[in-house]
């Protein structure tokens, strides 16, 4: 099994004095990341849990129950790879003022799995929240995905969702899972997206489809994620693919545990 490059309380650590003038994120596995801006860290699709029937490549960088500094939780969907139940309970007893944000369908797969109705935010395609901390300002907006398919119900609104997280004037756009859908660069234009990060292959986006939406939505970066940590890692197909087909798209791949401060443009 492979190890992060960084991981337990040496990661906490550098996640908790992370101060910088643009956003920093850490690939934490699968579709997971932290996100910091100043002092505000949100955490999206986390799984640092096992999930049954499939083999982790590589080990989790963080025990639940270290992540004592989460201002928001958020979860794309409510399949076990973004919303794993057991760790954001966890995460949500330790950081004490800590929401889980997840799409409206998702509420009771959530409080079945211990997360009480008071500690959730639930949203859908077109609202916003807000988040205030330290006379900083942080929103986050929702716009449908497709996984495969829109799948939206009047009682459920749309199940899965990408989250698109802003500080000041930079968006960092997470999709979930989501494959490309005729209405999403529309969706995603008016944002000024900073950075995309799109899921990679088993169903979501090809390589070439990734380059493509962030060509479109004038996105300065494109990160792929779902990857390398239940299914092989693409790192080297990415590598290869990019600079040869798409030399116009700026992209940085993770290793996991690994810390990137967004460039000023």
């Amino acid at each position: 099994m492979l190890e992060p490059v960084k991981s337990g309380a040496e990661l906490m650590e550098e996640i908790r004095q992370t101060i910088t003038a643009t956003p920093s994120l850490w690939w934490l596995g699968h579709a997971g990341f932290a996100i910091r801006f100043a002092s505000i860290t949100f955490y999206v699709d986390l799984c640092l849990s096992d999930i049954p029937g499939r083999q982790r490549l590589t080990s989790s960088p963080l025990k639940p129950e270290q992540i004592t500094n989460a201002d928001l939780v958020l979860a794309t969907h409510a399949h076990p790879g973004h919303l794993d139940i057991e760790a954001a309970a966890k995460i949500l007893e330790v950081s004490k003022a800590a929401r889980l944000v997840i799409p409206k369908s998702a509420t009771e797969a959530a409080h079945s799995g211990g997360v009480p109705y008071g500690r959730m935010t639930t949203t859908d395609s077109g609202l916003r929240i807000e988040y205030f901390k330290d006379n900083l300002y942080g929103r986050v907006y929702a716009i449908p995905s497709a996984h495969p398919d829109l799948d939206w119900t009047p009682a459920g609104g749309y199940p899965y969702l990408g989250y698109l997280i802003r500080f000041g004037r930079w968006t960092i756009y997470h999709a979930g899972d989501c494959r490309p859908y005729p209405e999403l660069a529309s969706h995603l234009k008016p944002f000024n997206v900073s950075v995309a990060i799109l899921p990679i292959g088993e169903g979501n986006f090809s390589v070439a489809e990734a380059a493509e939406l962030t060509n479109a939505i004038g996105a300065a970066w494109l990160v792929p994620m779902h990857y390398g940590t239940f299914s092989p890692d693409l790192e080297n197909t990415f590598v290869t693919h990019m600079p040869g087909h798409h030399p116009e798209v700026a992209f940085r791949v993770f290793q996991c545990g690994e810390r990137w401060t967004v460039p000023e443009p």
